[in-house]
């Protein structure tokens, strides 16, 4: 992240809040002594103030102690198109400040978008007088990267084996990916190993994970493990039609997978025929070798007249979902070779 020390600008900008988070607080604790962090930071959001109010802030001498932090969110000016606001930003006085800042403050500069306007006068001078720091959402195929190191700072182990769950259960989201973490740690303690069972208990379940268990246990024609999945989800309120949609749109991307697969077509190249994650896709690829084309036609056709039964209320809710689950795992009853 370089040294916060020899730069008095900073600007992280990027949607991953864990990320924009930790910087900002390793920035503050580099800055300064833990005593004077209470007077001497000062926070400015400037959707409701002017950037000329931080900038008179920044270059005003600290209450007590040898520094100060002015921290400014939401600097809607470095956006392509910017936000309508109720007043005008002096974006000049903060060109002259990033040009010249105080040698007793640092200034943060926290944008929570997507992209920024590069060829902006301002966010050039920011390129060469301050520090940016990309905070940007992680990529599905660093998650086992950073599994690893949150076990690391929450000093516990999580088998590589496992690693996939939580890319499967939580996705790439930072911040709740430590969340997730500090729960398994204060159950496993210091230096304890995460197990599967144990992961799978204590993650919170999202609908798309609970969406490809019931798809595994049809792949692997487990009925008693698929009605055991869908009366956990009967717990958790999901509706029979709901799941019915959620195996339909599981089992949608898998057939389009293999139909894209056979055309020749590389994981990268699919997402712009399947409207869907990039660790969706790569979960479909896993999965679709398991089923004929066939029997992916037969799935989504039982799915489709399921859903219809459904929503006519031809046949009790959870009664029609359980025979669903069972039609579906028939269909699989022949042996296919991997």
């Amino acid at each position: 992240m370089g040294n916060p020390k020899q730069s008095h600008v900073f600007l992280l900008y990027g949607e991953e809040s864990y990320l924009i988070q930790e910087n900002k607080n390793k920035i503050i604790e580099k800055t300064l002594k833990k005593e004077d962090r209470e007077f001497n930071i000062s926070q400015y959001d400037l959707e409701e103030t002017p950037i000329e109010d931080a900038i008179t802030d920044a270059e005003t001498f600290p209450f007590l102690g040898d520094g100060k932090v002015v921290i400014a969110y939401h600097p809607v000016f470095l956006k392509a198109k910017p936000d309508k606001l109720a007043f005008e930003h002096d974006t000049d006085a903060f060109l002259e400040y990033i040009e010249n800042p105080a040698d007793y403050t640092v200034l943060i500069v926290i944008a929570p978008y997507e992209k920024l306007d590069e060829r902006k006068k301002i966010f050039k001078s920011l390129k060469k007088n301050a520090e940016i720091i990309s905070c940007q959402p992680v990529k599905e195929w660093d998650m086992d990267k950073w599994v690893q190191t949150l076990a690391s700072e929450l000093n516990i182990t999580i088998p590589e084996e496992i690693h996939e769950l939580f890319a499967q259960e939580v996705g790439t989201n930072l911040m709740t990916l430590r969340k997730e973490m500090e729960k398994l740690a204060l159950n496993v303690g210091e230096g304890g190993v995460v197990t599967k069972e144990l992961a799978e208990q204590l993650l919170s379940h999202s609908a798309e994970a609970s969406g490809l268990k019931l798809v595994d246990a049809v792949m692997e024609k487990n009925l008693a493990r698929a009605i055991q999945i869908y009366k956990d989800l009967e717990k958790l309120s999901e509706e029979p039609i709901a799941l019915t949609a959620l195996l339909a749109s599981q089992f949608r991307i898998i057939s389009q997978a293999k139909v894209l697969k056979q055309k020749g077509y590389a994981q990268n190249q699919m997402r712009a025929y399947i409207k869907a994650h990039p660790y969706v896709i790569k979960m479909a690829l896993k999965r679709e070798r398991y089923f004929t084309s066939e029997e992916l036609d037969r799935i989504m056709e039982e799915l489709a007249e399921t859903d219809y039964i459904l929503k006519q209320g031809k046949m009790e809710k959870s009664l029609a979902f359980e025979m669903l689950l069972y039609r579906l795992i028939h269909i699989k009853q022949q042996k296919i070779s991997i």
